[in-house]
């Protein structure tokens, strides 16, 4: 009996949750604050003059702290949860790009999908004499 109650006192820990230091956890601040830091002088200094470029550099930074933050502050990989916190991420990933898309999708196709006749650039007098 005393065999059995000893097998219970040794843990490995290998629970399957990340365990960080202050090296992790320094890592992750670090990294933080250098994709903050990037992208506000890219603005701030007006380095990247085109704005829609501009605008695809910082979403990729952003991308990028988002997977750092999940990486060394949330604990998130393959293994964590018996992987039901990937499937998760990615069932939420998959859900946030098809509203996405299908939003602008709709957006974009607004103006074609409006009633025939009816245009933006219609004045007040000309929608007035609509019949």
């Amino acid at each position: 009996m005393s065999a059995h109650i000893e097998s219970h006192d040794h843990h490995d820990h290998d629970d399957g949750h990340s365990h960080s230091t202050l090296k992790g956890y320094m890592t992750g601040f670090f990294l933080a604050v250098v994709l903050t830091a990037i992208p506000f002088w890219l603005v701030m200094g007006k380095v990247i003059p085109n704005s829609q470029t501009l605008a695809v550099v910082i979403l990729t930074f952003a991308a990028i702290q988002i997977v750092v933050h999940m990486i060394y502050f949330l604990h998130m990989n393959t293994k964590s949860e018996g992987g039901w916190n990937m499937l998760a991420l990615i069932f939420t990933l998959v859900l946030v790009v098809i509203t996405l898309s299908g939003s602008i999708w709709v957006m974009f196709h607004l103006n074609s999908n409006m009633m025939p006749g009816m245009s933006h650039d219609m004045t007040e007098q000309q929608v007035k004499n609509l019949p």
